[in-house]
């Protein structure tokens, strides 16, 4: 084994920061880094799990834990027998913390500066993943992230464009800009650029880029430089995923979110108006607390009224020290029944809107050896290569494929 193994929970932002950690303790083949997640208390547990199983398999190994649920609750992990070694999220990021078994997790809120690795990103074998910002500095009732990332902070956007360059001359054909809270891109810099401002830089900073695809994006927050980039720009992908997370005005009030369930409708209208083959994806969030049926069934209506294909729909989960987690809590059962709901209701729009594709020609990013990748709207296609050619050897390449079906809620397409 060469370097550290690395176990890795949640996020992209969290498998962008693992491979700079890799990097970082490149010479330690002694380690198990567990990059943990905090979002809901199931990545909690499953953090606890990994670490453990992590020891079996390698008894002799230093387990070293960081992530969001070390920097949210560092006592109770430094109490886990099986760990050598905490790191917080600010730590992580510094190559001398590996050079020791010293665990450090410091206040995250003071953090100010934008790390070098914040460019670094991570690649799969066909799309790259760049980390544009970090932190957050809205305070959903519900959510921990702040408190484990810190307020928020934005990368220079020269820093990016050099480092999407760089990646398109390793010839990468799609970048993913990540970041905790992307559309808060900017403020903290000198100018206040925009997201808009930095997606229009990399687009004409970097002319050979193909595609260019932005993580979950807070709607109320798609200024009009950013729509018009999204609505008439061929290169950013038409295909968006929204924090949603309700349909209902008093839920998304107590959930201390920015805006109204007209807003969330309005905002895909003028999307689908513009652009109509945008695919919209959204995060939702089930059972609430005091969240009736009345107001469930708002949010279930609202996977129709804004056409959502993608759907990351979970039960709510109580995070301590948040405000919602003193609110009246809504039975367990009834969240996952809501969850049921919402995600039967997702996988409606998905099927109509799959078999609606067929018969048409979509540009596929090849990911897999099998002829597996994602055409522009993100829909997932599995490629038969008519032609004699092979999956593997067209991996990172896009293909253009003629669909002609769809078989377990992926589409089937062909390559004459």
């Amino acid at each position: 084994m060469s370097g550290p193994e690395l176990i890795t929970l949640g996020c992209r932002l969290n498998f962008a920061e693992s491979e700079a950690m890799r990097a970082m303790a490149a010479d330690r083949d002694d380690l198990v880094i567990v990059n943990s997640c905090a979002v809901t208390a199931e990545a909690v547990r499953k953090t606890r799990q990994q670490i453990r199983k992590a020891k079996r398999a390698r008894p002799d190994a230093e387990i070293v834990v960081t992530g969001c649920a070390v920097q949210t609750e560092p006592d109770s992990f430094d109490a886990m027998p099986e760990v050598s070694q905490l790191l917080g999220n600010r730590e992580k990021m510094l190559p001398e913390s590996f050079a020791s078994n010293r665990s450090l997790v410091s206040d995250i809120m003071a953090v100010r500066e934008t790390a070098p690795h914040l460019v670094t990103g991570f690649s799969e074998r066909a799309r790259a993943f760049v980390e544009v910002q970090n932190g957050c500095d809205h305070r959903c009732t519900f959510c921990v992230i702040p408190y484990g990332r810190g307020n928020s902070r934005s990368v220079p956007a020269g820093l990016v464009v050099d480092r999407i360059k760089a990646l398109v001359d390793e010839g990468f054909e799609e970048v993913v800009l990540t970041g905790v809270d992307v559309t808060s891109y900017g403020p903290d810099l000198p100018g206040n650029p925009s997201l808009g401002l930095l997606v229009e830089r990399i687009l004409k900073g970097v002319p050979a880029l193909p595609r260019l695809r932005l993580s979950s994006l807070d709607s109320i927050e798609i200024d009009e430089r950013l729509f018009e980039i999204i609505t008439g720009e061929p290169r950013f992908m038409p295909h968006l995923h929204l924090s949603l997370q309700a349909g209902d005005d008093m839920i998304l009030k107590r959930m201390k979110r920015r805006h109204s369930r007209a807003q969330s409708v309005e905002m895909v209208a003028r999307l689908k108006a513009r652009r109509p083959e945008i695919a919209i994806g959204a995060d939702i969030i089930a059972g609430f607390p005091t969240e009736t049926d009345e107001m469930a069934t708002n949010t279930l209506a609202l996977v129709d009224d804004c056409q959502i294909v993608f759907g990351h729909i979970f039960p709510y989960s109580a995070r301590r020290g948040t405000p919602a987690a003193r609110m009246p809590q809504v039975p367990v059962p009834a969240r996952k029944e809501r969850a049921y709901k919402l995600r039967d209701a997702t996988a409606r729009q998905k099927k109509t809107w799959l078999d609606g594709l067929v018969g048409t020609r979509q540009r596929v990013l090849v990911e897999r050896d099998d002829g597996i990748g994602h055409a522009e709207n993100f829909a997932e296609v599995a490629i038969d290569d008519r032609s004699g050619g092979n999956g593997a050897n067209r991996v990172g390449r896009i293909v253009e494929t003629r669909i002609v079906g769809v078989e377990d809620g992926i589409l089937a397409g062909e390559v004459s």
